[in-house]
């Protein structure tokens, strides 16, 4: 699968004779799997038409910047917000210097100034002006700023000149964005089966028993896993939070469904990475009342026979059910002693352990500080929000399974 798989690209088109070949690009795009946005300025339409562009990219081409067709009125916000990432292909020496002093006089250069997306330029021009001191200042600038740079290569131009100032060709434009891609997106081509949120163990048709983790640590692990690339299967409990719509979601309520979900993920497409963040309760009822209990007259006491749950992180190692296993250690005393306990009996690769007796982290909370152990390491990251802290473990857990 393509680096470029279900990205959202947005391509911006300029006035200038190699317009021609962003054709072939946007074809090569496609095949790859992207959705492809055209924008054409007015100087573009010049020289390839909306029509054609339009049949090549399988949306319609965008060319005005105030869309009464758009939500709100605002077709520029919005795909400023669409889009993963804008390539503009060919970029003249025109829009180059137009963008270097941040105009937003045509939707192209207003999507540049309003998407916090990478920003692509391949430029073609004649040889003079790429030379041209000015244009050289305003690239210099605008790779200051962050803006990549693709091309130009040298060779015949349409006007008779030789020299710098050709678009790069449709492939090589492409090689490098999917390049790009495929570094930014270290997980690509894994799949990861992650566990979030609490189980719930049913007493009767209207109570259980559960417990407080909010998911927040499960899902952020998940959301991060996708965005680096990979296949995310999320088995969750039931939570308030929300998972990235990339990220395939199966609610469970009770830790015997959530085994049985994992097993059956795993047994079609063995996970690179499990990572078991769910807390899972270690009982549940013996017999689940059909219909709801009643108080007894006379008796200020109910009992209730519980038996032990599966243990399902144990049970995906002692079944082989993924290639690296990553546990979860909740505790409220001994946090180091009982975490390395766990990493050796229940046979995992890592285990990550945090403290759910403090009430600024943990359970509920935005914010976790934990402590990572490994067979012969340990890692001690700074208290972060979840969502900042998923980012630093899903890289640690990666490192370690590829030198595993």
């Amino acid at each position: 699968m393509s680096a470029l798989a279900n990205k959202k690209i947005l391509l911006g088109i300029t006035g200038g004779i190699a317009a021609y070949k962003s054709i072939e690009l946007v074809r090569l795009l496609k095949k790859a799997g992207a959705d492809v946005q055209v924008v054409l300025t007015e100087g573009a339409k010049a020289f390839v038409t909306p029509m054609t562009l339009q049949a090549v990219s399988g949306l319609p081409v965008r060319t005005s910047l105030l869309d009464v067709d758009a939500e709100a009125g605002m077709g520029h916000i919005e795909l400023a917000k669409w889009a993963d990432l804008i390539l503009i292909a060919p970029a003249s020496a025109d829009f180059i210097a137009r963008q270097t002093q941040g105009m937003a006089n045509d939707l192209l250069s207003t999507l540049c100034l309003a998407t916090t997306a990478d920003i692509w330029l391949a430029p073609a021009m004649n040889q003079a002006m790429w030379s041209h001191p000015a244009t050289q200042d305003n690239i210099k600038l605008l790779l200051q700023r962050g803006i990549k740079l693709i091309g130009p290569d040298s060779g015949d131009q349409a006007c008779g000149d030789v020299g710098y100032g050709r678009m790069s060709e449709p492939a090589a434009i492409f090689n490098a964005i999917e390049q790009s891609q495929k570094e930014a997106q270290p997980l690509l081509g894994q799949h990861w089966l992650i566990t979030a949120g609490p189980t719930m163990e049913a007493i009767d048709p209207v109570r259980f028993i559960s417990n407080h983790s909010s998911g927040k640590m499960g899902y952020a692990l998940a959301n991060v896993a996708q965005s680096l690339g990979a296949k995310v299967s999320l088995v969750s409990g039931p939570v308030a939070v929300k998972a990235s719509t990339e990220v395939e979601l199966h609610p469970v309520k009770s830790a015997l469904d959530m085994l049985d979900k994992c097993r059956e993920i795993a047994a079609d497409n063995q996970p690179d990475v499990f990572i078991g963040a769910a807390a899972v309760a270690d009982f549940r009822l013996k017999d689940v009342a059909s219909q709801k209990m009643k108080k007894q007259a006379g008796s200020d006491e109910m009992q209730l026979t519980l038996v032990k749950n599966p243990d399902i992180i144990a049970t995906m190692v002692s079944e082989q059910q993924a290639k690296f296993v990553v546990g979860f250690a909740a505790e409220t005393q001994n946090l180091l002693a009982y975490a390395k306990d766990k990493l050796t009996r229940k046979g995992l690769d890592l285990i990550i352990a945090n403290d759910v007796s403090r009430s600024d982290i943990g359970f509920n909370q935005d914010q976790n500080q934990v402590t990572v152990v490994g067979k012969d390491q340990t890692w001690t990251p700074e208290q972060a929000a979840k969502t900042e802290l998923a980012k630093y473990l899903v890289t640690l857990i990666q490192s370690q399974y590829q030198a595993h």
